[in-house]
């Protein structure tokens, strides 16, 4: 039989010594109660037995109670005071929602969409060749147009690679591989902030001149295969001006500008561009003939440097004729990473296993003879790590199995070491104010920072989607939380959030470099010829730079976080195209909201 409670509170005068409360176990509980001005009366009061007792055991059984009042004054005080406390915590709970949260992972100031209009309006400004009527930057006019007279090739177009007139393939070509990932993994978050358009027209306008810089083996004519290396001149000869020792505006140029012509030893060079075009493929796939064109050129071009009769494969600064005038600004230390790279973007462009079998076989080889100076490093210089990601995503979300599961499994815990590098200090310190130190050897560091940034969060999208929290290497753990944290970590930081209170995208936020290390930014755009003499006052001069070279990312801060806004100090103040790919890759992919899980992925077929 239930039991029945009665406790009835006399009078005001009369203090109340205990109340109950019947479990659903019909066990009475004492509690102390000081509600002496309220008088109850609780009854215990089912409507059916039989009702109660079919209720599911999880849920909590109904009780009647009946309750009698008192004290009118003292009950209206309590109601007052129970309202009062329950606005107070409605009103806690919407302060909490809506002010700026210090560890939110996009800080309250930072305008990611802003962010990567300003990045990719950096390239609007590197073009070279015929320029554009309608780009956004008006400082910039037709230059270079006669780039390549003496190779007798014609190789207008394409980027001036920094804040320098020179033209490397090299460069050029990871930029354009690294910006049609970006493309391939984000298409919907491009067109969702409106530029979509605008990073096409980039990697087209770049594709367009790599498919200039090489002419395939004719076997019927007896010709090799021939790579255009580069379009200018780093080395003076006779003290003729040059792109380096003259400071010039593109468009003023009429000094002669040297081409340098590899052959098919040149590995390094011809695998980014095959990686480039096959990536871009991808990225105009609805535009048929043209993705056509860019991946059969790749193709035959990776056909060229590894068929059977090629006996010689190295860099391409190797050989003086080739890469002599690139040494001393991109001198390429390996081969196989850009062999690896592009055969694994041929497989994802083409499905064809036999490229996966390629890449697997060389990432293998590569991973072996990896330098300790290379571990965590995603550059110009070095895209194992890169390949190790994109092997992980085959592996995730192709599986295609036997004979590449063991090097595919290899390339997953290699990625999962990469992401430790980058979280857990004992691997890579940071400067005081939180930036990855990737390399020690006096480089800038905003370069590294910008890929590891873009790699993280992306691998924890691709640990999102299979809806795993995070992951392991060796005796460490890792979240997807922990990886988002990271880039966005780094992101803030050149945007804005660090000691110097500096945002190193120029034209972005408050304060930002004003002496960029630019030519055309430094120059003044009165449409007056200017010669080599009068460019060096603008070189040297204390004042702001005439022009705001929007969008560009500067080399920034030293390993103290500190920054030196000089125009002659290239190190901290000149962009190059190769490390905004980076940064526009890394803001790109930090575009959504934390815990999305909407995000349509052209190249894993995610919808």
């Amino acid at each position: 039989m239930a039991p029945t409670v009665s406790s009835v509170f006399e009078s005001e005068r009369d203090p109340v010594r205990y109340a109950h409360t019947v479990s659903e176990a019909g066990r009475i509980l004492p509690s102390a109660s000081r509600w002496n001005s309220i008088a109850l009366d609780f009854k215990f009061t089912p409507n059916s037995s039989t009702a109660y007792e079919s209720i599911p055991s999880q849920y909590p059984k109904s009780v009647d109670y009946n309750l009698v009042i008192t004290n009118r004054k003292h009950f209206h005080c309590f109601i007052i005071v129970l309202v009062t406390i329950i606005f107070a915590i409605l009103a806690t709970v919407l302060l909490v929602h809506f002010l700026p949260q210090k560890h939110k992972h996009q800080g309250s100031s930072i305008n990611l969409k802003l962010a990567i209009n300003q990045a990719l309006t950096f390239y609007d400004a590197q073009k070279s060749g015929h320029y554009p009527r309608n780009s956004p930057v008006k400082f910039r006019g037709d230059s270079g147009l006669q780039d390549g007279n003496s190779a007798k090739a014609n190789l207008t177009g394409g980027f001036y690679d920094s804040g320098n007139n020179i033209k490397f393939t090299f460069t050029t070509a990871y930029t354009m591989t690294l910006l049609s990932w970006t493309v391939v993994e984000y298409q919907s978050k491009y067109a969702d902030i409106g530029e979509l358009d605008h990073v096409r027209d980039i990697i087209r306008w770049g594709s367009d001149y790599l498919l200039k810089v090489f002419i395939p083996p004719n076997s019927e004519a007896g010709a090799n295969l021939a790579l255009y290396s580069q379009v200018g001149s780093t080395i003076s000869i006779n003290n003729e001006p040059n792109d380096v020792s003259c400071w010039q505006r593109p468009e003023d140029m009429k000094y002669e500008r040297p081409v340098s012509i590899c052959d098919g030893s040149a590995s390094d060079l011809a695998g980014e561009i095959v990686a480039a075009l096959s990536a871009a493929s991808m990225v105009f796939k609805e535009d048929k003939d043209y993705s056509r064109r860019l991946v059969q050129s790749a193709e035959s071009l990776y056909e060229a440097i590894t068929n059977e009769k090629s006996t010689k494969q190295g860099t391409y600064t190797m050989v003086d004729a080739c890469g002599k005038q690139s040494r001393m600004l991109y001198n390429s230390t390996s081969y196989k990473d850009e062999l690896a790279w592009g055969a694994t973007w041929l497989f994802l462009a083409t499905e064809n296993t036999d490229y996966l079998a390629n890449a697997t076989a060389i990432f293998s080889s590569a991973k072996r003879d990896e330098s300790s100076a290379d571990k965590g490093i995603v550059s110009w210089n070095n895209k194992l790590n890169a390949v190790e990601v994109l092997l992980t995503g085959i592996r995730f979300f192709r599986d295609p199995g036997f004979p590449h599961e063991d090097v595919l499994k290899l390339s997953s815990n290699s990625t999962d070491i990469l992401m430790c590098y980058y979280l857990f200090n004992k691997y890579y310190s940071r400067t005081p104010g939180g930036l990855i130190i990737l390399k020690q050897d006096n480089e800038p560091l905003l370069q590294y920072a910008a890929t590891a940034s873009f790699l993280s969060k992306l691998y924890s999208d691709y640990l999102d989607h299979l809806k795993m929290s995070g992951a392991s290497c060796k005796t460490d753990e890792f979240s997807v939380e922990m990886l988002r944290d990271f880039s966005t970590s780094q992101v803030n930081y050149i945007l804005g959030q660090n000691p110097m209170k500096m945002s190193y995208l120029v034209g972005y936020g408050d304060k930002f470099p004003v002496q960029v290390h630019h030519r055309s930014a430094s120059i003044p755009w009165n449409k007056q010829y200017s010669n080599c003499e009068d460019g060096k006052k603008w070189l040297n001069s204390k004042d702001p730079n005439p022009q705001v070279l929007l969008g560009a990312m500067v080399g920034g801060p030293d390993t103290n976080d500190k920054f030196m806004d000089q125009r002659t100090n290239q190190k901290f103040t000149e962009p190059n195209i190769a490390s905004n790919a980076g940064l526009v890759a890394a803001l790109i992919a930090l575009q959504d909201p934390p815990n999305s899980r909407d995000i349509k992925n052209s190249l894993w077929g995610w919808t």
